[in-house]
């Protein structure tokens, strides 16, 4: 059977696929596994962003919760970020997040934080997921007084707020900030806290209906918010994730700002203002090179972790470091929190436009984003792992890694739950880069049938 939690807590079109009664049972097992050595009766927080299916889920999930006797905090419509710091800001147990993120209104899915604001470890993922499946007779059933309620968190907007307010010296008094706001958890609180900023502000898409989250709007369709920062002469546009933990940038001449270009921004900042730890930046592997060209050039080294907010989180808790994130808009500010923050990203973005005094397409300048160029070799299925056991794969891989070693680089990745295997090559010649992808992919296929 496939693994219940994927790389991002449990997910699936709701009702079908995460049902009220899974939601239910892991409520009932992650209140176990999260807070079984507590002397105390837990306490445990839920948030949620503003998909239909939240109120269905968010029922089941707080009757598990209460059915093995902890309590049940509920915040409502936050940003996952804002759980993983209220967490710690209320001294509760753990978190809980009722949202899919970046994927349509059919979906939806459920994540645990610690007591520390962390999501969690494969390992505790495993006991639950083992409890769930394997052995639902250990959790306890109390009766009576042992039962566990529910309340609500009626301050944990503003708390969050001002904690997002907190994070900065600067106000932003003369630059104009367009927000894409996705339709979903960002739509109170990024416009609240850029107010209390100081910032000049227009909004597009923060009107949530249940329906609308995603919907062609966001950080994974940012078409509009470059139109709209055009169309209003707006300094910097930022657009948020369903649950606002990703941002990505507009500069004023509606130009894409990615995570790296983010990274690459700040972290210079932060190297320049002593505040960078061990001058490194964590990236992943699909970071692209001209991240790490930028980093040569200014003293910074940046590593490459495995695809994941997660596995970035993991590198930088594991040597030190306070900075790191995802080409896709996860940026991590460790100084401040313990995931992805969205409305966090932006702010710290805007503070450095305000100290430098420079546009936003002034500090994108800073690092050139290579080409890149992507194929996929659709493979059987059991072998796709297997590449480079393949003589004739790995010598095709080798040469065409010695033929990009001065100029560019070769990654191949298998895909997580299709059939594929992926060539993806960074670059200057893109005719040549395509052509080279394209005959390493037909090499793929061929022997890996």
């Amino acid at each position: 059977m496939a693994r219940l939690f994927g790389t991002d807590g449990v997910r699936g079109v709701a009702n079908t696929e995460l049902t009220g009664e899974l939601a239910f049972r892991l409520g009932r097992a992650g209140a176990y596994v999260l807070t079984k050595t507590q002397k105390h009766a837990p306490r445990i927080l839920v948030g949620m962003d503003t998909r239909l299916s939240g109120d269905m889920l968010e029922s089941a999930l707080v009757a598990g919760i209460c059915s093995v006797g902890a309590h049940a905090v509920l915040a409502g419509v936050v940003p996952t970020p804002a759980v993983a710091y209220l967490v710690r800001k209320y001294r509760l147990d753990a978190g809980v997040v009722i949202s899919a993120s970046h994927n349509p209104v059919e979906y939806n899915g459920i994540k645990f934080f610690n007591n520390q604001g962390y999501k969690l470890s494969d390992e505790l993922e495993d006991e639950i997921e083992d409890i769930i499946m394997s052995r639902p007779e250990i959790l306890p059933n109390p009766t009576g007084i042992g039962l566990g309620t529910k309340s609500y968190a009626e301050d944990a907007l503003d708390d969050y707020i001002a904690f997002l307010t907190k994070t900065t010296s600067e106000r932003f008094h003369g630059i104009k900030v367009a927000l894409d706001c996705a339709n979903g958890a960002s739509y109170k609180a990024a416009p609240i806290a850029m107010l209390d900023l100081g910032a000049g502000m227009c909004i597009i898409h923060n009107e949530p209906d249940g329906t609308n989250i995603n919907d062609k709007c966001g950080s994974t369709h940012m078409e509009d918010l470059k139109a709209f920062v055009k169309e209003n002469n707006a300094d910097i546009g930022f657009a948020f994730d369903g649950d606002a933990d990703r941002c990505l940038a507009v500069d004023e001449n509606g130009e894409l700002i990615d995570g790296d270009k983010i990274l690459a921004i700040c972290g210079l900042d932060m190297k320049q203002n002593g505040l960078l730890q061990k001058d490194t930046i964590v990236g992943t592997v699909m970071s692209n090179l001209g991240l790490s060209l930028m980093g040569r050039e200014n003293g910074i080294s940046i590593l490459q972790a495995n695809v994941g907010d997660r596995y970035v989180l993991e590198q930088m808790l594991q040597h030190g470091y306070n900075l790191g994130g995802e080409q896709s808009g996860h940026v991590i500010f460790l100084d401040h929190n313990t995931t992805g923050d969205g409305i966090l990203t932006a702010i710290q973005l805007l503070s450095v436009m305000k100290r430098t005094g420079k546009k936003a397409s002034e500090l994108a300048a800073i690092m050139e984003t290579m080409p890149q160029v992507l194929v996929n070799a659709r493979v059987n299925n059991a072998k796709k792992n297997d590449y480079m056991e393949n003589p004739t794969i790995r010598k095709a891989i080798e040469a065409l890694e010695a033929e990009f070693s001065q100029d560019g680089r070769v990654l191949i990745r298998t895909s997580g739950t299709e059939p594929l295997v992926r060539v993806m090559i960074e670059g200057k010649d893109i005719e040549k880069m395509e052509r080279e992808a394209k005959k390493l992919a037909l090499c793929i296929e061929q022997n890996l049938k």
